[in-house]
């Protein structure tokens, strides 16, 4: 085999510039690759570190073009884009990962939760509802979950219908109702897959969520959990990722239900803030494993080093403007705190602003650790 490869690397498209393909650019520009970005303001998270920006919508089918003729692999930041086009851009004999059949099939969370139910991949209960009303709401019975096909982001586009004091929340959208699951704890996945079919997975996770904003507040890792319920988790999402014939990183997330029964509830075509701990806690970060496996080269290890709580850092409630980050100092004298803020020129309430990772000997001391950085740092805004 031929080992040789031209400096720089490759190319690197990513349909989008925010705090994810931020952190690609970072987490493998050192090993050669140059990045262009297609994004509509020259003022995103990556833009001060792309290479190169194409400033334009991700549904503008010039801006589109011109970004995949560019580069050697196109990628994704976000799965929000036009697949019709990018469609005719495969065909005509461009690389993009993962496949925009793939992202197509993820786009639409009906077209997900079918498709994986037809590969038998153990998901909730769900129906398709066009027209949702109380009426359909009732015949599905309640309490459900009311998720919107298209357009749902960090936590929008999914509204919990209760009982019938909450039918004026129900979205006037083409949906899906899903069961209520009655959740022992919420669980996800990362899922490497290469080109040539090479498969790794990170340790599994536990997710806790902010129940306002239905936004992940904090993660742990390794998830508190038996080797077999781990190990069933692991099979479900790799399988889930080898019936979508997946080449990237994905996030599976999984509901682990009361009765010791995983079920997967979507999948994340791209790296993930489930996987944000990865930069400090693993051997390979989620971003680094992305780029390894668009590009086809040999995936990285997925070893953990050490225990990792990984915590959001969210807008705080009643604060819009330009950020003032307070407790910063405070928080960085706590052993094992690793802080990250994406660039992001103005906070609003719930907004992912950045996120901090926190690795000790042990889970337990990790969750003391991060429980006190949860006390102490905040995203304020100037003049509040």
């Amino acid at each position: 085999m031929n080992d040789e490869i031209r400096y720089p690397l490759m190319n690197i498209g990513i349909i989008g510039g925010g705090q994810l393909a931020r952190m690609m650019i970072t987490g493998t520009k050192l090993m050669g690759f140059d990045f262009t970005i297609l994004e509509a303001t020259d003022d995103a998270p990556a833009s001060s570190l792309a290479d190169h920006q194409i400033v334009g919508s991700l549904y503008d089918e010039a801006a589109l073009k011109d970004l995949v003729n560019r580069c050697d692999v196109t990628t994704y930041d976000i799965e929000h884009t036009d697949t019709a086009v990018l469609k005719s851009l495969e065909k005509a004999g461009h690389n993009i990962y993962p496949s925009p059949q793939l992202l197509e099939i993820i786009q639409d969370k009906l077209v997900q939760k079918q498709t994986l139910q037809s590969h038998h991949i153990p998901v909730p209960k769900f129906e398709k509802i066009d027209k949702p009303t109380p009426e359909n709401a009732q015949k599905f019975g309640l309490p459900l979950v009311q998720k919107a096909r298209r357009g749902g982001y960090d936590g929008r586009g999914v509204q919990r219908i209760d009982s019938e004091a909450d039918f004026e929340k129900i979205m006037r959208v083409p949906s899906m109702f899903e069961e209520v699951v009655d959740i022992e704890k919420e669980l996800a996945v990362l899922v490497a897959r290469s080109h040539s079919g090479e498969v790794r997975t990170y340790p599994v996770v536990e997710m806790v969520f902010d129940e306002a904003a239905n936004i992940l507040d904090y993660l742990v890792s390794p998830a508190r959990i038996s080797d077999e319920i781990a190990q069933k988790s692991c099979d479900i999402a790799i399988a889930a990722i080898e019936a979508l014939d997946g080449v990237g990183i994905f996030a599976v997330e999984l509901f682990l239900n009361k009765a010791g029964n995983i079920l997967l509830n979507e999948i994340a075509p791209r790296p993930h803030n489930s996987g944000h701990f990865t930069i400090e806690a693993c051997v390979t970060s989620q971003f680094q494993q992305h780029i390894r496996a668009i590009c086809d080269l040999p995936l990285g290890s997925t070893e953990q080093h050490k225990p990792a709580v990984m915590i959001n850092l969210l807008g705080d409630p009643g604060f819009s403007g330009a950020p003032l980050i307070t407790g910063l100092r405070e928080s960085l004298a706590i052993p094992g705190v690793f802080f990250h803020l994406y660039g992001k020129a103005e906070t609003r309430p719930f907004r992912k602003m950045g996120h901090v990772t926190i690795i000790a000997e042990t889970v337990e001391k990790a969750l003391q650790n991060a429980f006190r950085v949860k006390e102490i740092l905040h995203i304020k805004s100037k003049g509040k």
